[in-house]
C-alpha cells in the first residue's frame, strides 16, 4: 500500500535515484548523465541537509517512488547552500570534465553559478518546493497528496506562500499546478515560476 511518510536518512540514495529517473521533464534522464549522483546532489541533497523536516517520501512498501521537498525560507536556504553545500560540491567536480553541451556539463555550470530567486517572488511566496514522482506513480492523485502534505507542514510554520519552478515545455505539470491552486508569477530562461498563497 502506497503511503506518504517523513523522510528518513536511509532514503537518501533512493531519492537521488528518483531525481535522476525523473530528471527529463518527468521522464528518465539516466541516459543523459554520466554521473548518476549529480542531479540529486543539486536538486535533492541540499533539502535533506538543511530542511529534512520538510521532506516527505512516497513509499509503496518497497522504497521511495517519489518525494516532495521544501524550504521554509528560500533566501535563508540559498545562503546555507552558498556557505555549506555548493563549495564542497564545486570542489568535488573541479577536476571532472564532461562533454561540452551535455547534461552533466550543464548541471556543473549551474552549481558553479546558481541562480538567485527573484526578490519580488519571495516577498509574498517565501517558501518553495520541489517534487518528483516516478512515471508509474503519476496520474493517480499521489502528486496532489504529496504537495498537500507539504503545504500543511509549511502552513504550520506560518509561511504565507510557496513557489516552485517548472519547465515552460512541461505543459502537463503546469496544468497540474494550476489545478492545485498555483498561479503563474513569471517566466524566464525557459522556466515558469508559479506560486500559491498559504495564509
Amino acid at each position: 500500500m502506497t503511503a506518504i511518510r517523513p523522510y528518513r536518512d536511509a532514503d537518501a540514495d533512493a531519492l537521488y535515484d528518483v531525481c535522476l529517473r525523473t530528471g527529463a521533464d518527468g521522464e528518465d534522464a539516466s541516459g543523459r548523465h554520466r554521473d548518476p549522483r549529480l542531479l540529486g546532489s543539486v536538486y535533492v541533497g541540499p533539502y535533506l541537509a538543511f530542511e529534512p523536516g520538510l521532506a516527505f517520501v512516497l513509499d509503496d512498501g518497497g522504497g521511495a517512488q517519489g518525494y516532495v521537498l521544501g524550504a521554509r525560507d528560500t533566501l535563508a536556504f540559498e545562503r546555507a547552500c552558498a556557505r555549506h553545500w555548493w563549495p564542497a560540491l564545486r570542489a568535488r567536480y573541479a577536476g571532472v570534465t564532461f562533454p561540452a553541451g551535455g547534461a552533466d556539463a550543464d548541471v556543473v555550470a549551474l552549481l558553479r553559478d546558481p541562480p538567485a530567486t527573484n526578490l519580488d517572488v519571495v516577498r509574498d511566496f517565501p517558501s518553495h518546493l520541489h517534487i518528483d514522482l516516478l512515471p508509474r506513480c503519476q496520474g493517480a492523485g499521489l502528486g496532489r497528496r504529496l504537495i498537500e502534505t507539504l503545504l500543511r507542514a509549511l502552513t504550520a510554520t506560518g509561511s504565507p506562500g510557496v513557489h516552485l519552478g517548472v519547465s515552460a515545455a512541461n505543459h502537463r505539470a503546469i496544468g497540474f499546478y494550476r489545478r492545485m491552486g498555483f498561479v503563474e508569477l513569471g517566466a524566464e530562461g525557459g522556466g515558469v515560476t508559479m506560486g500559491r498563497r498559504l495564509v
